[in-house]
């Protein structure tokens, strides 16, 4: 009952977006193009991952809706082309879930979600584009942030076997791009400097996965833990008259060990 009281709900979202687009719906709406819209879909995709870092329901299921309400309006736009419906890709979706669990909808029972995840991955890459096998890796979009997508590729290349046996080899993959970098700034060839530059994140993305955890977000959670700190010896400098710029490096420093001993303190109260 649930399932179908949500079918039909689902419908009357697909005609109230039809009626907005329709000849006396909202302007607005009906000027916009799937090209148009591409910066609010990344803007809602971003809120929709903030609303999951604070893990505020209430936030978490406003911002699906409004991540959904792009993914329909797209589906509109193209349905007044004649491309595909917001049926299509329903349909699509459905199909393609179960095709890759066989493990569920086949009786195929797996052990673990690892080998769930192998499986998953063969059978991406024999799915066809016509006549052209899939990679394994897929084809992930170059917009998506660097580290991210870094990640992503070394999990699916993990998935069909291209992997190192344990983290002791990934370590030294970072000691040795670090020593390839060093080497590379010491010649002051820029080109090879940032290409080893570049291997070395890399190596750092997979010792990441390796640890079980996001590159992207250890990342972005040292970004905070920076400005933070950097905003307390601001702060601080503040109140003694003084901007960072009119101060020495050794006041900055001291100001900032004093941020992060009080960060310590404060995680020390939880």
């Amino acid at each position: 009952m649930k399932n179908e009281l949500a079918g039909k709900t689902f419908a009357k979202l697909l005609d109230v977006m039809a009626q907005l687009r329709g000849d006396n719906g909202c302007p607005w709406d009906k000027e916009q193009s799937h090209a148009s819209l591409r910066t609010f879909l990344l803007e809602e995709s971003h809120e929709l991952l903030d609303a999951l870092d604070k893990g505020d329901s209430a936030q978490i299921r406003e911002e699906l809706g409004d991540l959904l309400h792009q993914i329909i309006f797209h589906c509109q736009i193209a349905a007044e082309s004649g491309a595909f419906t917001a049926g299509d890709v329903v349909r699509d979706l459905k199909d393609k879930m179960v095709r890759r669990h066989p493990h569920v909808f086949s009786g195929k029972a797996l052990p673990d979600s690892d080998t769930v995840l192998k499986q998953w991955a063969k059978i991406k890459a024999n799915e066809k584009d016509g006549e052209t096998p899939k990679s394994a890796l897929g084809n992930l979009p170059k917009s998506m942030p660097a580290l991210a997508r870094a990640q992503t590729i070394t999990e699916r290349a993990s998935q069909v076997g291209f992997d190192w046996p344990d983290i002791l080899p990934v370590w030294g993959k970072v000691e040795e791009e670090l020593a390839e970098l060093k080497t590379a700034c010491s010649s002051g060839d820029k080109q090879r400097t940032g290409e080893e530059l570049g291997d070395l994140l890399f190596s750092l993305v997979n010792l990441s996965r390796f640890l079980g955890l996001q590159a992207e977000d250890v990342l972005a959670q040292a970004t905070e833990r920076f400005i933070k700190r950097f905003s307390y010896v601001e702060t601080r400098l503040h109140e003694a008259g003084k901007g960072p710029s009119a101060a020495s490096l050794e006041v900055m420093d001291r100001l900032w060990d004093e941020a992060k001993e009080l960060e310590r303190k404060e995680k020390n109260k939880i």
